[in-house]
């Protein structure tokens, strides 16, 4: 296919994808094969899209829909994407729930061995230990300058050994050594590196959150809200239900000071505590044993009432001469 109508047949596609979905994926795509993506393209069939391309097409594709669906002085949500449309990233426009589209894509990571050029985002090091090496690799390890020592006929290397650090590029001696260690240091798939939803754009980390954590993370706030509101002397509604309970308490300590002079429905309960804690206790345990004789007693007639209605449930007296 020539490589204008591919091109339009993309713009088209990429098009259709922008009208009928109002949530994707933005997704970085480096060192992923094609095997890789046929597998991914395949687990994401009917519950999401994936489509990679140019930048410099997909910019014109998105500029060329906002164009078109935007009257003159207003924004467009899609706005928000042409800014993250750099690098090799690809779109994944979402149909079904995220979580499940999000699975696919975490699934389809797999782990890969060092080649000599990635950057690494992560220490690597080779660990101490056999190598499986015979003593004629003495030179390669020396080579490297790592202390080895042989072992039952085996080369074997001494300490741990920082090959590769964060941020730096494999150099092609660290990646052969790996390689000849059976190492795999590295994970290859396709990394989400923005959420897009109905025109807001957020970090994939919003997706680990529960809704325990923001229960937990909106309670912590409206309890700093509360405690600067108190010590501003600043009544709201975070501040004002700890406002009244300690009026309350300071109420209340004042109506115990006057030693019943005074008094209000709502205090009442709390002076007679104060007052007589033992009586409170008197009663509790009085009450909790008369509760307890009374359901037990109740049981007991119960239990006489079914054996007198079952004692003739086959007719007559009950005296065996009615068998």
């Amino acid at each position: 296919m020539p490589s204008r109508e591919r091109k339009a047949e993309y713009f088209e596609r990429l098009t259709a994808l922008l009208a009928d979905n109002t949530k994707l994926f933005i997704v970085d795509a480096d060192h992923v094969g094609s095997l890789q993506f046929q597998n991914i393209r395949k687990q994401l069939r009917g519950i999401a899209d994936l489509i990679m391309g140019k930048n410099t097409l997909i910019r014109k594709v998105i500029k060329t829909y906002i164009a078109d669906n935007t009257e003159e002085g207003e924004s467009h949500p899609y706005q928000a994407l042409l800014p993250l449309v750099r690098r090799n990233i690809g779109f994944i426009f979402v149909k079904d729930d995220i979580a499940n589209v999000r699975k696919v894509i975490d699934d389809n990571i797999v782990p890969a061995p060092a080649r000599a050029g990635i950057v690494s985002d992560h220490d690597v090091y080779a660990p101490a230990g056999p190598t499986g090496c015979d003593p004629s690799a003495t030179n390669y390890f020396q080579a490297l300058d790592i202390p080895t020592k042989i072992m039952k006929g085996q080369i074997e290397i001494v300490n741990d050994v920082l090959m590769v650090k964060t941020g730096e590029k494999v150099t092609p001696g660290a990646a052969s050594l790996l390689n000849k260690l059976d190492i795999k240091p590295f994970s290859f798939g396709l990394v989400i590196t923005h959420v897009y939803d109905n025109g807001s754009v957020y970090s994939p980390k919003v997706l680990d959150l529960t809704d325990e954590n923001l229960i937990n993370k909106f309670k912590a706030g409206v309890n700093n809200v509360a405690a600067v509101s108190i010590a501003l002397n600043k009544p709201n509604l975070a501040s004002v239900p700890h406002m009244l309970s300690k009026a309350m308490q300071r109420m209340i300590a004042v109506l115990a000071a006057a030693d019943g002079e005074f008094k209000f429905e709502k205090a009442e309960e709390t002076l007679a505590y104060l007052k007589d804690p033992s009586a409170f206790a008197a009663a509790g345990g009085g009450g909790g044993g008369a509760a307890a004789a009374e359901e037990e007693k109740k049981e007991e007639e119960e239990e006489e009432e079914e054996e007198a209605d079952t004692g003739n449930m086959f007719g007559g007296d009950g005296d065996d001469a009615d068998w």
